[in-house]
This record gives structure tokens, sequence and C-alpha cells, in this order.
């Protein structure tokens, strides 16, 4: 077994947090890296060691592979772990972390290059025979054999970025007519955003729902799942809520859909944490989508319903140990639903939301995980993702879930920036969600219905007489604080806030 006192974490905010919070419980020591602008991020000073990487673009600092891996030699870490996000499905950077004797806590380069390219991996799917959206993967490029394609599937169809994530490169096409000007759009997009401009042609399913499939693989030959997530709550391809188990599938087809992601891991002989994608449309088909080759940022919604710590699992895979379970032993118990917290203000077209963070109130719930890279004072970023934190509930039903976390998310407020946390709640507590009828365009159906509650006049003067009467009652209190003082008055105005 390789022994492993001291871990490089190559990321930084909430995903920091997360991977030292169990190597704290491991007993293994960790080094973080920060730059200039996050000197006082808890990320910094949470960990055993940190280094400043510095200022200046990426490219010069998260995304510097021989940097992070000369701070990593020279700290006498014997391992690396990506988070999510920056390096981690960079199959170059796996193959100079193990060329410098360190190791990868990851899945093996050749495994990341087999299912990073959406081409290769449609192509290993359908050889294992699991199904794929029927659609046009070929080499030929030309916009004349690609509308070719086009025309032998029904309209709509969906043109999409081979090398592509995160809904860039990727075009809904309602007619021919239109089919040119989106493919030069989407390959602009995608040669900006990946540097390939390759395009695949599928059929488009216009109800579907986003359904993931958490594997696991040692390298004693062992590969389980731990259930499906559903991600279907989307914005702009982004997720904003998951959700385990998903209420769409029947016994059968969860057997099915997991089954088919062991069968993709063991085929390439994975290694580690995986999620399989997969597209579920409202007959019953589902079809392969893509495999994410790293740890999830929505992780902590499998962790809540199979009472697993898969950042434990993946420092044990990594050693050389076995995997914690059998596959007969992991059970899915309860439901748990996970909210992205970020700062863009919704009613305003999400606009992105950039200051200082005075306060960041505490979920109070029960059963209920706080997720967070950021403390009192730390800065919204503008160079970097603009999620603040999760928060993930779990109950017995899914309903108990839903109003666990809504509760939670109104104790929640980050004062100095906006945020979709009030939006959230109000996905939670519409209908349609409540019934279970949550497909990819649910934010876009719905959007009348989740915009915010206009108050009446009879409710603004009640809120201004509540307003009043705290800060003529409120003489108590350190003056260069605030945040008891803010965290009481969003308390007051808690009642007139749509959730």
């Amino acid at each position: 077994m390789k022994s492993i006192k001291r871990i490089l974490i190559a990321n930084r905010g909430e995903i920091a947090m997360r991977i030292m919070r169990t190597c704290r419980e491991m007993e293994i020591e960790t080094v973080t890296v920060y730059t200039d602008e996050e000197q006082r991020f808890p990320h910094v000073f949470t960990s055993n060691r940190s280094v400043n990487l510095g200022s200046g673009p990426l490219s010069e600092t998260y995304l510097n592979m021989d940097k992070l891996i000369e701070i990593a030699k020279e700290h006498e870490c014997q391992a690396i772990h990506p988070g999510y996000g920056f390096l981690s499905e960079r199959a170059t950077f796996a193959k100079k972390v193990e060329a410098a004797e360190l190791i990868f806590i990851g899945p093996s380069a050749r495994a990341i290059e087999s299912m990073g390219d959406k081409k290769g991996s449609k192509e290993i799917a359908i050889k294992v025979g699991v199904p794929v959206i029927p659609g046009y993967h070929g080499d030929d490029q030309s916009a004349q054999i690609l509308l070719a394609e086009a025309k032998k599937m029904k309209w709509p169809i969906l043109i999409k970025a081979s090398a592509g994530g995160g809904g860039k490169g990727m075009r809904v096409v309602e007619k021919e007519a239109d089919f040119n000007e989106a493919l030069e759009s989407a390959k602009r997009e995608a040669m900006s955003s990946f540097g390939d401009d390759r395009m695949l042609i599928e059929k488009y399913i216009e109800h579907p729902r986003h359904i993931e499939v958490q594997v696991f693989s040692d390298s004693k030959g062992n590969h389980v799942h731990l259930f499906e997530r559903e991600c279907s709550i989307q914005r702009r391809h982004q997720k904003i809520i998951e959700e385990s188990p998903s209420m769409a599938l029947t016994a059968t087809l969860r057997k099915q859909i997991c089954e088919s992601a062991v069968k993709l891991s063991r085929h390439i002989n994975y290694l580690g944490a995986g999620t399989v994608e997969f597209i579920l449309d409202r007959d019953g088909s589902f079809y392969f989508l893509e495999m994410n080759t790293r740890l999830q940022v929505e992780h902590p919604v499998t962790e809540m319903v199979t009472g697993t710590d898969l950042v434990e699992w993946q420092i044990r895979v990594a050693r050389g140990e076995e995997l914690p379970l059998k596959q007969d032993q992991i059970k899915q118990k309860g439901h748990a639903i996970e909210a992205r917290i970020c700062s863009e203000d919704p009613d305003n077209n999400f606009m992105p939301s950039l200051g200082h963070l005075h306060f960041i109130g505490t979920p109070s719930t029960s059963y209920t995980r706080f997720e967070c890279g950021m403390v009192n004072g730390n800065d919204v970023l503008l160079n970097f993702d603009p999620m603040l934190a999760k928060v993930i509930s779990w109950g017995e039903t899914r309903d108990q879930a839903a109003y666990r976390l809504t509760l939670a998310l109104e104790d929640l407020p980050f004062l100095g920036v906006k945020t979709n946390g009030e939006y959230i709640a109000r996905i939670l507590n519409n209908d349609h969600f409540l019934k279970g009828e949550t497909y990819t365009h649910f934010v876009k159906t719905h959007a009348e219905e989740l915009k915010p509650h206009q108050l009446t006049s009879i409710e603004k003067a009640l809120m201004m007489a509540q307003v009043h009467w705290h800060k003529g009652h409120d003489t108590k209190g350190p003056s260069t604080e605030g945040s008891s003082r803010e965290s009481e008055a969003w308390g007051q105005l808690k009642g007139f806030r749509n959730s």
C-alpha cells in the first residue's frame, strides 16, 4: 500500500475546504495554494501549509501544472488532489504528476483521454452495449455532410461540440434554414472555449431529464455504483439543484441505468470516482451523454443518501486499497437535495454580483450540510466561478428534504452581494417541482411562476414598520461587526420573502 501523509490540493474555495475536512479525519496533512487576491480566504489559513501562487491569469496560477507539481515536491507531498474544475480532467496533468513520482488522486491519464472526448466516449458506449442518442459522430466535418446528417433526423436537432461541456458550443436547431448559422456559431464558440471545433449532430430530446450515476473503482478490479442523482434543474445547461434518488426512475429502470454505468467503468478499467451522465426521455428510454472523470460538485447528495465519504474513498483507492464496500453493501436511504448558491441576481436577468461579503449566515436546519469556501470579509472575485456555496438537506422523504432545504436557505443571507438563494427556494416550493415534473427546461418553462412575489401596499407598510421598529430598538452589539444586527434584520424580513 502506498503511503500518503501530505496532499497538495490543487484547487480553492469550498472543494478545497471539503477535501481538507476528510484529510484531517484521516490524519493527513494538507498544502493549499492561493492567489494574491485570496489571502484572507479560509482554504489558505485552514490547511497545514499554504503557498502563494502570485497574481496573473489562471494559466499562471491554478492552471500552471509545472508550478503546482514543483510546490508539491518542495513541500514533500506524496499526492495531489485536483478537486473539480481547473486541472481535474486534464490527462496531461495526470501524466505529469505521475512522471514526478507523485500520486494523482483520480483516474489514469488513459481513462481521462478515452472518456474526455464526446465522440470517443460514445464509441466506447456503443461497443459495450450502452445506448447513445441517435446522431452523427463522424470524422467528416464539412458543413454539407453535417447538414445532410441532420436532415436524416426529425427536426429539431442538436449541434454539440465534441470536446465541449457546460453548454458551450451547443445549439438547438428548429429548422433547416437555421442550420448553417447555428453551426458556424457553435464552431466559433467551441474553438474559443476548447481549441477544438469538431461537432456532433444528435436527435434533440424535447422533454429530457438529466440522470447521472456515481461510479467508483479500485485497482483490484472492483467496480460499483452508488446510485443515481437527478440534475434536471438547470439554467443555461448549468446545474443549480441536484437530488437523489430520482422520482423518474422505477426500480427496474434504476437497475438498468446503474448497471450500464458500471459496465462502462469496467470496460475502461477505471480507477477512483467518476460520474456517468445520461439523458432520460419521457418514454423511459435513456441515452449515454458523457463521463466526468472526477469528483462532481454535487457529490454530497450521494454521500447523504448512502452514508459514505467519497473523498475518503478517493484517497483510499489512490493508496492502493480496496473499495470500503461491495455493491450489495451500498444502500440508498431517504432523499437528499442540493442547492448551488451563486453570486448573481436572478431578478435582474441573472447579472453577476460582485462585492464585499459583510456577513454569511449559517443554516440551523437539522440534517443539513453547508459547504462554503468563503468567510465574512471576503470579496467575491470576477476571475473565478460564481458559486459561493452549496447547501444540502436530507429527509426521510423528498418533501421533507425540500422543506428542510427551504428553511436552510432562509437562514443563509450573503450580505453584500446578490445570490440565487431565494430563487432556488421558489423552485423548491413550486408545485411542478414538488410533483417531480423536473425536466431540463424547467426554469424556462416556469419562468413566470418563478418571478418574485410583488408585495401589496399593506405588506410594504408592515415591512417598513418592522424595519423602523428594529432600528429603534437596536442599541446593542459591537459597531464594528454589524453581522449580528444584519442577521436579525434578515430574520425580521423573513416573512415577506417569497420562498
